[in-house]
């Protein structure tokens, strides 16, 4: 049995949304059932208010590339990629909103995705958004 991990080591500002990215793979039904993974990537907040709409924007597209990445081009050596890399990467996104526990960051996520989408994620909706 092999295990590799790819978590990187984070400040606390940087966590968010990284927790979840780096447990997609693992949840992803690699082919080689004998293999654990974990693949990560850094997602820093660095530089944004996420009280800010533009600044959440930019955050939420950071998520939706290091989703993509991980899930799909990301540099895993001797791993096949995901079967299914459209569910992986909405998995990986899902997940790090969720972890990222911001009120603009759900709202951005919510223009696209449903809330029964959130709801299998975990992500809270505010009761605000959840009431239109």
């Amino acid at each position: 049995m092999y295990t590799k991990s790819g978590i990187m080591r984070m400040s606390a500002r940087a966590i968010l949304g990284a927790a979840a990215v780096a447990c997609v793979l693992s949840a992803g039904s690699l082919a080689a059932k004998e293999h654990t993974v974990a693949v990560s990537v850094q997602i820093s907040e660095r530089g944004l208010d996420l009280s800010k709409p533009a600044d959440a924007q930019r955050f939420y597209t950071r998520l939706q590339n290091a989703a993509w990445l991980v899930c799909t081009r990301g540099t895993r050596a001797d791993l096949l990629p995901s079967d299914d890399p459209i569910r992986c990467v909405q998995k990986a996104l899902g997940d790090a909103v969720r972890a990222s526990n911001k009120p603009l960051v759900t709202q951005i996520y919510l223009a696209t995705h449903t809330l029964q989408e959130a709801a299998a994620h975990g992500i809270e909706v505010p009761a605000t958004v959840a009431a239109k």
